[in-house]
């Protein structure tokens, strides 16, 4: 069974568009190239140096990750929220973002958000549980 990730961008309490030069820009470092536009969504894989794997769609205020290998693809992942000052849906519902964006976010969420100075792979890990294992 594979895993999924969603990133969302939020501005006054709705989604809002990801800056696409940005998301290039952080993805290209992982040989990352559109694999093409399917339904308005356009289509990434990205591949880290250790040779980790994962289907980035991005589409408006989302961006799926779809089945990321454990490895340093996560980091790429995580770094791509961070830069992009993106919320990371958690496995429990929760969303993971910077305590910056609270002020952003729908109405209702930010009580149950969880908010960092920055985002990071720790800060991922610590507040992902043991659902997941990024590095393992």
């Amino acid at each position: 069974m594979g895993y999924s990730l969603g990133l969302y961008r939020f501005s006054d309490g709705e989604l809002a568009d990801f800056d696409m030069d940005l998301v290039r820009v952080v993805l290209s470092a992982v040989a990352a190239v559109p694999e093409g536009v399917i339904d308005s969504a356009t289509e990434y894989w990205i591949r880290a140096t250790d040779g980790s794997e994962a289907e980035v769609s991005v589409s408006g205020g989302l961006i799926s990750v779809i089945r990321p290998e454990a490895g340093a693809v996560w980091k790429t992942v995580v770094e791509l929220a961070d830069r992009l000052r993106a919320a990371i849906l958690l496995p429990d519902g929760r969303l993971l973002c910077r305590a910056e964006m609270r002020g952003q976010l729908p109405e209702g969420m930010e009580h149950d958000a969880v908010l960092v100075p920055e985002t990071t792979l720790a800060a991922f890990e610590r507040a992902a549980g043991p659902f997941t294992h990024p590095l393992t």
